[in-house]
Formats: C-alpha cells, structure tokens, sequence
C-alpha cells in the first residue's frame, strides 16, 4: 500500500471512529479535534451565509514533516519554526528548501497531546526568548506545561536550551488541550486553554472561575509576582475577585486551538465546536464566551432556554453540515493574495474549505464570509510571514504550503 494511500486509509478509519462518538483521534489525530458527531438524520441546519467566493490555489514550498502542529515565522531571519506533535521543532528556511532540527523536548501525545504552541518573545532578537506549550505525563497525570526558553543565536545555528517552567496545569483527560500562545500587542502572553476533555464539559470547567481549563489566560512573563513564575498583570479583569482565577482574561472556551491578533489588536479565537457548531470569537476583556451553556449561537446544555445573559455571541457559526473542525488564522496583510488583503483567514480541518472573513470593529457584530474554496489539505495551523503573507501546514501529509492567487 502506498504511502498516500494509507494515510487517507488513517483518515477513513478516524472519521468513522468520530461518527460513532469515539475519540476523533485515536493516536494518529492531529493536536487539535476530539469528540465529533455528524449532523443528525433529519436535523435541517441553517447555512452560513456567503458573500461571495474569492480565488485562491495553496502551493507546497516543503514537504516531510511529522504532523505539524504550529508554524511560527521569526522576524528578520528568513525562517519560519515548525513544531511537530511529536516533540520536535525545526527551523525552515523561508524558501522551503532547508531545514534542520531546533530542539526535542519530551511530551505524551495521546490524543491531542503534544507539542502545541510556541510563541517568540516581542524582544526575541535582543533577548532570544520563546516559550512553549506542550504536554507531560508524570505518573498517572498529564498536565499542560507552558515554558521559557532561550536561543544562544539565530535560529538556523544556534543552541536552544530551557529557562523555566511558567505554568503548569493538571488535565483531566487527553482532548481539548488548546495549545496555542500568542503575544498581544500590549506586550502580554496570552495562554488559550480548552475545557480538559471528553466530551460536554463534564467537570464544568469552562463556567469555573476557580480553575484555569476552559480559559484563556494574559500573563506577564517579564516581572514575577511572589511564589510564581510570572506576574498577573494588575489590569487583568478578575484579580482580587474571591473565587477568581487572576490569570484569566474570558472564560467559557471549549477548545481555543488557534486564536491571533487582527491589526486593530483585536483577539480573534477560533473555538472548536462539539456536536453541531464551529465559531470564531472577538474575546474581549472579561468575557464570557458561553461554553458550556453553548454551543456557537444555540443552547447546548441544557438544550433550550439556556441563561445567555452577558454572553458573548461569536461572529462566525457554521455548522457540521459544513465543516466539522475548526482552525484558525491570521489576517493577511500582505500583498500576496490581493482578495484576502485585511481579511482573517480560517479552514476547517475535516472538510478542507477556506473562507476569508471581513472582521467587524466590535464583538458582538455579525462578519461577512467569502468562500475560497475547497482543498484536498487538513490544515493544522497558519503561519504569517514578515511581509504579512499566509501559509498553512497539512497535518497528515506534513506539508507546508502558501496561499496564492
């Protein structure tokens, strides 16, 4: 059996296993999708609505990577990072044509256990640091980790070593990890954690304020405040409310696994979906996002007359007769692909559709989607190069490839 045909073979037996309420993953999966459930028979689900399709091809600049969960460029190198589920983390040169490792570092990778996020420090050139999201096994426990780590020199030769563990946080079970990390605009480590797992939020973790699952978080890695290895900054919304978390900054995430920031500095969070809905976010300070008394726009538990007061709505919901698997992007800025120009990019991972989004100036509004079409690609992550261009990666093919005209 060829190599192609056995990878789609892996896909086939997966997406059955999710239709009958398995885990979506197996130990095959991608760090990113969990419990999935088709539409029900006879269940009539209203369409997204389109604005209008735009042109787009994806081209492949490297192929051979081993499921690759985040692609991170770093500024003023030529180079992006690439982190592979298994643990290990490359350097790519910007034309695809070179590579070599950057580090290892052990993790579980159950589930949608892994390597997961990496973010650059807004100082990286001067200070070369970055930090890490990945999962550990200690015993019986798993635990989401989120580390400092220091680069001697430019990516493509110099020796990455550890600092110190930031954060860790015990997870109940292997799904709904989040994983990404992103720097906010106000200089700030923003953390997206999802629920914890299995399926429904059975611990109710997304509503908790005393636990950080199902939250993301904004820390100060610059400073640290007494008996932690970061600070909580002062303006975060719910320090020194009793019961509170301090580290949060909205809760009421199920599974947050790409979220970015748009040119405004608006947070832009992608939250994977449970039975029948996908949504993406404008998460504001404080806010609540619904999970789990929601699902996108609708009740999810209970099934009607949910309470949804202060609730944030999300500004895109498709549903699973569309897509069954959320992953988001970056706005593109670049003048690569005119179409998509100022536009927040997003796939779903299961079906391969693309849609460009118009982002509204506010968290509540509605968001005009353009089609891109659809693609024969199960796109993990985005990246953003210097010049403001997008590329995704193919988890199960390992390819890195460019939006193009």
């Amino acid at each position: 059996m060829s190599q192609p045909t056995a990878r789609r073979l892996t896909l086939l037996l997966i997406l059955l296993a999710a239709t009958s309420g398995l885990a979506w993953w197996l130990h095959t999966g991608p760090a990113q999708h969990r419990h999935h459930h088709g539409v029900p028979a006879g269940l009539n689900l209203p369409k997204m609505p389109i604005a209008g399709t735009l042109p787009l091809h994806l081209t492949t600049i490297a192929e051979g990577f081993e499921q690759p969960t985040d692609l991170q460029w770093v500024p003023g190198q030529d180079t992006w990072i690439v982190l592979e589920k298994t643990g290990t983390a490359w350097w790519l040169s910007a034309n695809g044509q070179r590579r070599g490792k950057l580090l290892q570092v052990d993790v579980v990778t159950d589930s949608e256990e892994g390597l997961l996020g990496l973010a650059l420090h807004p100082n990286f050139r001067q200070n070369g640091l970055f930090y890490l999201n990945y999962v550990v096994r200690e015993g019986k426990q798993d635990a989401t980790r989120i580390a400092e780590w220091h680069l001697d020199a430019d990516v493509q030769h110099g020796t990455a070593t550890p600092v110190k563990l930031l954060l860790e946080v015990p997870q109940p079970y292997g799904n709904h990890k989040g994983g990404q990390l992103q720097f906010g605009p106000d200089g700030m480590l923003y953390v997206g954690l999802g629920d914890g797992g299995a399926a429904g939020d059975p611990h109710g973790n997304g509503q908790n304020p005393g636990v950080l699952l199902g939250k993301m978080l904004r820390i100060d890695v610059n400073r640290q405040d007494s008996g932690l290895q970061y600070a909580v900054p002062p303006d975060n919304p719910f320090v020194g409310r009793t019961g509170w978390r301090p580290e949060i900054w909205a809760l009421g995430l199920r599974n947050p696994w790409r979220f970015s920031f748009d040119p405004q500095g608006q947070l832009i969070v992608a939250d994977v979906g449970q039975d029948l809905w996908e949504e993406v976010d404008i998460v504001t300070k404080g806010a609540n996002l619904g999970w789990n008394r929601r699902e996108g726009r609708h009740c999810f538990k209970p099934t009607e007359h949910c309470p949804t007061d202060g609730l944030t709505d999300p500004i895109v919901a498709y549903s699973h007769a569309e897509g069954q698997a959320i992953t988001g992007g970056y706005v593109a800025i670049g003048a690569h692909v005119p179409a998509l120009r100022n536009r927040y990019v997003l796939a779903d991972f299961v079906r391969g559709a693309l849609w460009a989004v118009d982002l509204p100036h506010g968290a509540t509004q509605a968001a005009a989607v353009w089609s891109l079409g659809v693609f024969d690609h199960h796109l993990a992550t985005f990246g953003r190069s210097q010049s403001g261009d997008l590329f995704a990666a193919d988890v199960y093919s390992g390819a890195i490839v460019r939006l193009d005209p």
